[in-house]
């Protein structure tokens, strides 16, 4: 289904994302998770690129997989790392004759300790990716990212906006933002947005934390993204991993019962490719699909 169609037909539309499995095993255990989710009749998922374009080929697999053997509505990422625009013209031919409809536009990040720049023939920036994907595929949905508590390359929070309104102007449909622990961040986020003219819906990106070391690998990889002191202190007085988990699922569900009560165009769960955590977020809320969360 197309994601603007989703918006309209879905008071609050709810979605994961997963990442591209390496081994064959990994696949498997994958499309367990996915099968364990389905339950939650999801409006979509999404499937990630690694740094550096790392996984691109492993992401177009998946992403077709998912497209052929599952009812689910699948969001391909697709970032200017390492692509020229004929590469990225041919993935994206690739995804049209396999009937799939939606992509979420990123510059993407760079291998790690290197800076971003763009390849002979490629595209600089998110906003070229967008504009190129809505002149060549107009039948797609596109979607692009929104950093609540700023991008890491952007330190002027206003020309921030500017950017992000011109990947709006570009032809975007919907906003995803990275993942955060306040959820003050995102009202305030949301708040610019319209000042700043954006009129797409915004989708809340959160990600439990369930233990130390997926603690500290967020905070390197999504980098600039506050955790809250009254959170850092509730971790800490976990007296083990499994308590540290529950602390994290916990304030997780509060973030999403305080979007809901505040009527957000879309949570967007970060599950790491694993259901217990998702699972527990809406036994905690009482419900066992998505369509009662409203």
């Amino acid at each position: 289904m197309h994601i603007t169609k989703i918006f309209k037909s879905h008071t609050i539309a709810y979605s994961f994302e997963l990442f591209p499995p390496k081994s064959q095993e990994a696949s498997e255990q994958l499309f367990a998770t996915i099968s364990d989710l389905s339950p939650l009749e999801l409006a979509y998922v999404s499937v990630t690129y690694g740094a550096g374009g790392s996984t691109r080929d492993l992401t177009h697999d998946l992403v077709v997989r998912i497209q052929r053997e599952t009812d689910l509505t699948v969001v391909s990422h697709l970032t200017c790392v390492g692509s020229t625009k004929d590469e990225i013209k041919s993935i994206l031919d690739t995804y049209a004759e396999s009937g799939i409809e939606n992509i979420l536009s990123l510059r993407g990040d760079p291998p790690k300790g290197k800076v971003f720049e763009p390849v002979p023939g490629g595209f600089g920036y998110a906003a070229e990716l967008v504009a190129f994907i809505r002149k060549h595929y107009p039948q797609m949905g596109i979607g692009v990212a929104g950093y609540p508590e700023g991008h890491p390359e952007t330190p002027n929070r206003l020309l921030e906006m500017d950017y992000l309104k011109a990947k709006v102007d570009a032809g975007a449909d919907y906003i995803c933002t990275q993942l955060f622990f306040d959820n003050n961040a995102f009202y305030d986020f949301s708040e610019r947005c319209e000042l700043a003219g954006i009129r797409v819906p915004i989708v809340a990106g959160i990600a439990p934390v369930t233990s130390v070391k997926l603690m500290e690998r967020m905070a390197e990889v999504s980098a600039g993204t506050l955790f809250p002191a009254r959170f850092i202190k509730a971790l800490r007085r976990a007296e083990n991993e499994d308590y540290m988990k529950k602390v994290g699922i916990h304030w997780a569900t509060e973030q999403v019962r305080d979007l809901i009560d505040h009527n957000v165009s879309g949570i967007h769960l970060y599950t790491l490719n694993k259901s217990n955590a998702t699972r527990q977020i809406y036994d905690s809320l009482g419900v066992t699909t998505t369509r009662y969360l409203v």
